[in-house]
């Protein structure tokens, strides 16, 4: 029996070179489908960091607050130049250093809100703090400026004026803000400021002083109420009065005659003394000093003094005893030399 084959049919072999170049081609186009996405990511990451870092570093948000960190700092030339605010004529012992620094110490809580629109294509930054317990706000306006390495933004403030205070003191020539020595021609200064900030002023001597008196100033142009201080006598010049009024009138006391020399108190009776006379002080005087004049005068003084001794009745004869306390009044001029003082007492017959 015989079994017949059919003849096989062999298909033609696959060029290897047209399979690999498909290959490759297809793993080209991966490459560079992938090498697409990471740049194209890498522009989104870059569009997105740029635009974060903009709004963070170079936003009207972060010159206002490099403003304030120069203000803390009491660096008043870089605050100067942030604010390109115009600088009036006057003192300007609270524009840097310790009393521009100390003018920042008084604000707690402080916050810088998120800019929003403003006319002219500008920017308002809002400034959020307390002093003490008072919750105040200072406004900033931001205009934009030129474009750093292309794609940065720059933010100036809009010029202002720097607002002022304006200040008086009795009797002196100087004083201080924010700790700051300041001369007071004729008694009175202005004083240049940036803002926000908190200004003390006050004047302080060993003889004489005025308590402290604070101003918060929270814009530019603001209308800030003159600050007065009332200078006054210290403890140390009124003891100094009160112990030579003191030793005075001791110094009366041991006259033992019915009318001390130079004093103000004196007795008188139409009978004999008949024994030795005694002056004793009851009350001494209180001492106040105040200005008068451009001067400083000692308020009237009234001294409370007793005075003893025994008389005989030149008709009857009898000894009695003689005791009277009794108010006598005088002046007492106050001559200053610098810290020295002169206290003469004046009394009129």
């Amino acid at each position: 029996m015989s079994v017949s084959q059919e003849p096989r049919v062999h298909a033609p072999a696959p060029r290897a070179g047209t399979v690999d170049g498909v290959k490759n081609g297809t793993k080209l186009i991966k490459i560079a489908a992938i090498w697409l996405l990471i740049f194209l990511l890498g522009i989104a990451a870059s569009i997105v960091t740029i635009s974060m870092v903009n709004a963070k570093d170079f936003g009207p948000e972060k010159t206002v607050a490099n403003y304030l960190a120069a203000l803390k700092a009491g660096d008043g030339a870089t605050a100067l130049g942030l604010s390109q605010a115009k600088v009036p004529g006057a003192n300007a012992a609270a524009l840097d250093g310790e009393a521009l620094a100390k003018s920042q110490e008084a604000l707690k809580d402080v916050s810088i809100a998120e800019a929003v629109p403003a006319p002219d294509d500008q920017k308002k930054v809002t400034v959020n703090y307390k002093v003490g317990d008072t919750a105040l706000s200072t406004d900033f306006l931001l205009a934009p400026g030129e474009k750093h390495w292309l794609f940065f933004d720059s933010w100036t403030m809009v010029p202002t004026t720097l607002p002022v205070i304006n200040a008086s003191v009795v009797n002196a020539n100087q004083a201080s803000i924010n700790g700051a020595d300041a001369n007071m021609p004729d008694g009175s200064n202005t004083f240049a400021v940036f803002y926000p900030g908190s200004y003390e002023m006050e004047y302080r001597s060993p003889l004489f002083a005025a308590p402290p008196v604070t101003r918060t100033v929270t814009a530019a142009g603001e209308s800030n109420a003159t600050v007065s201080l009332a200078t006054g006598p210290t403890s140390d010049l009124l003891s100094q009065v009160d112990g030579t009024i003191r030793k005075y009138l001791d110094a009366c006391a041991k006259q033992a005659v019915l009318m001390p020399t130079g004093c103000p108190m004196t007795a008188e009776t139409n009978n004999r003394v008949v024994s030795p006379v005694k002056w004793s002080i009851v009350e001494y005087p209180p001492i106040a000093i105040s200005p008068f004049g451009g001067q400083w005068v000692v308020a009237p003084l009234n001294v409370k003094a007793q005075v003893e001794y025994e008389e005989q009745d030149l008709f009857t004869g009898l000894i009695s005893p003689v005791k009277q306390p009794k108010n006598f009044g005088f002046t007492a001029k106050l001559t200053i030399t610098g810290n020295n003082v002169v206290v003469t007492p004046v009394v009129e017959y």
